[in-house]
């Protein structure tokens, strides 16, 4: 049980890395062509506008948690398809 547990694991966050890693390369393009120049590269610095921080910081952050959500749900079931088990720590839970 314990290799499941590595395996899932490895699994999870591979997917979720691989998912947050190309989702700001699409939320980074799609500004650029939108906004005619790129994102702030630091939102925090003083010489960043709050509208275009807080756009910043919204946008990447509901793109990345979006993509994460979809590629891990996509690893788990590829997991389930294979093993014929849910990952380990997920379950069943009604809506």
């Amino acid at each position: 049980m314990a290799l499941a547990n590595v395996g899932w694991k490895v699994v999870g966050v591979t997917s979720g890395l691989v998912a947050a890693r190309l989702s700001r390369k699409i939320l980074t393009t799609t500004w650029t062509k939108t906004k005619g120049g790129e994102p702030p590269r630091n939102p925090a610095a003083p010489g960043t506008t709050w509208p275009k921080a807080l756009s910043w910081a919204v946008a990447s952050g509901a793109g990345v948690a979006v993509a994460r959500l979809i590629a891990v749900r996509g690893a788990a079931k590829a997991w389930e398809k294979t093993t014929g088990k849910l990952p380990p720590g997920l379950e069943e839970v009604g809506a």
